[in-house]
C-alpha cells in the first residue's frame, strides 16, 4: 500500500510563493490504477515527483509498505526508485543514440538483472515490436516509441508504474491503442499504477479517479466527471 499523508508543497519564496499541494492525503492499494486528472499546471507532475522521491514535500509523508521515503537520503531514494518504480512519460524519454534493445537493457543493468537478447525480444513481442529490436528510436513512430517506453517501465518488474501524460503526445487513434496496452500490461502483471493526465480518454482505465484542484485531491465518479465535459 502507498500512503500520502498531509503532503504540502509550494514553490517560490515570500510574496511570490504559491502552494501547489495543500495538506494532501491519499491511499493506494496494491494492483490499483489510480488516475489524477487536472489542468496543466495544477500540480499533477509534482505529485508524481514526490511519489518517486525525485522531489520532497515541504511537509507530510510518503509511505511505501511502511517505508517513509521522505526520511531517506537522496542516495537511498535513488536506489529505492531504481528498484521499485517504472516511469512512462509523455515524450517517451528513450535515449536516441541507443537501439531499442539497449534502451530496454538500461533498467536491467541498473538493477544488476541479466536478460538475454532473446528474452528481450520476447518482451517486445508482447507489444508487437520484436522486429524493432535493433532500431533506433528516431526510426519509430510516436506510438511505437511509447509502446517501447511501456516495455522499458515494466521490464525490471517494479512494484509501481508512474505515468505522466502517456498519451499526451499521440493522436487519438494511437493514444487509444496505448491506453489498451497500458491496461493489459499493468493488469496482467498486477502492478500498481498512478497516472497524471488532463485527457478524458484515459479515464476508463481508473480503479480510482481524482481531480486535482487548488492543491486538493477530490475523488470523482467517472460518470460525474464525464458529465462535466458535456456541460
Amino acid at each position: 500500500m502507498i500512503k500520502i499523508e498531509n503532503v504540502s508543497k509550494k514553490y517560490g519564496e515570500g510574496e511570490s510563493a504559491f502552494s501547489v499541494l495543500n495538506n494532501l492525503s491519499l491511499e493506494i492499494n496494491d494492483g490499483e490504477i489510480v488516475i489524477i486528472y487536472g489542468k496543466s499546471g495544477s500540480g499533477k507532475s509534482t505529485i508524481l515527483n514526490i511519489l518517486s522521491g525525485i522531489d520532497l514535500p515541504d511537509s507530510g509523508s510518503v509511505i511505501f509498505d511502511g517505508i517513509d521515503i521522505t526520511k531517506l537520503s537522496e542516495k537511498e531514494r535513488t536506489l529505492f526508485r531504481r528498484k521499485n518504480i517504472g516511469f512512462v512519460f509523455q515524450f517517451f524519454n528513450l535515449i536516441p543514440t541507443l537501439t531499442v534493445e539497449e534502451n530496454l537493457q538500461l533498467p536491467l543493468q541498473l538493477n544488476n538483472i541479466q536478460m538475454s537478447g532473446d528474452e528481450i525480444k520476447s518482451i517486445l513481442s508482447e507489444v508487437e515490436l520484436s522486429h524493432k529490436l535493433k532500431s533506433e528510436p528516431d526510426k519509430l513512430s510516436g506510438g511505437e516509441q511509447q509502446r517501447i517506453a511501456i516495455s522499458r517501465a515494466l521490464i525490471h518488474q517494479p512494484k509501481i508504474i508512474l505515468a505522466d501524460e502517456p498519451t499526451g503526445n499521440l493522436d487519438y487513434e494511437t493514444g487509444q491503442k496505448v491506453i489498451e496496452l497500458i491496461d493489459k500490461s499493468v493488469r496482467q502483471k498486477n502492478k500498481t499504477m498512478i497516472m497524471a493526465t488532463h485527457s478524458k480518454e484515459v479515464m476508463g482505465l481508473a480503479d480510482k479517479l481524482y481531480m486535482l484542484k487548488n492543491g486538493k485531491l477530490i475523488e470523482m465518479d467517472k460518470k460525474e466527471l464525464y458529465a462535466g465535459f458535456t456541460n
